[in-house]
């Protein structure tokens, strides 16, 4: 799917059950708008994704594996929507 990525099983199974693209999670990786490193260690890509009414997804990713592993992702209700 992506090179340098790979999804968990629990990240997987968000991409089945909510119908995020794939290629939505390769964007937001390859070229978000926003990155943010945490204090937990993880990394936080946010893409607006104009497809799915201009909502943010945000991708976290623990760089700690090789490849590096997608732990979990979501539409951000919180960063709203493109005006």
């Amino acid at each position: 799917m992506m090179t340098g990525y790979e999804l968990s099983q629990h990240a997987w199974e968000i991409v089945k059950e909510r119908g995020i693209r794939e290629a939505w999670v390769r964007l937001t990786l390859e070229e978000p708008d926003r990155k943010e490193a945490r204090g937990n260690g993880t990394i936080h890509y946010t893409k607006a994704i104009r497809e799915h009414g201009g909502r943010y997804l945000r991708v976290v990713v623990n760089p700690n594996f090789t490849p590096e592993k997608v732990v979990t992702l979501f539409f951000d209700r919180q960063l709203g929507r493109l005006p």
